[in-house]
């Protein structure tokens, strides 16, 4: 069976895995924690390729039919 690369589905956002200069730019911005943000799980399909480790920062943008965009970011969990 072929590989199927569920990335490219029309329906799953864009995820891209956040530099550590990144991570500690957001943390900054908004005065949080990675305890504060919302979790993926490192075996989600949407992040498979992305290499993404135990607290990787993800960047999810979604298209929104009234903001035009919506950007989203989950930390990563073992699972």
């Amino acid at each position: 069976m072929k590989d199927i690369d569920i990335r490219k589905h029309m329906l799953v956002p864009e995820h891209s895995k956040l530099t550590k200069k990144e991570i500690q730019e957001l943390l900054e911005k908004y005065n949080l924690s990675l305890n504060d943000l919302p979790k993926i799980l490192s075996t989600d399909p949407a992040i498979e390729k992305l290499n993404a480790k135990e607290s990787d920062v993800i960047k999810i943008i979604r298209d929104s039919p009234t903001a035009g965009k919506s950007i989203y970011y989950r930390v990563v969990i073992n699972g």
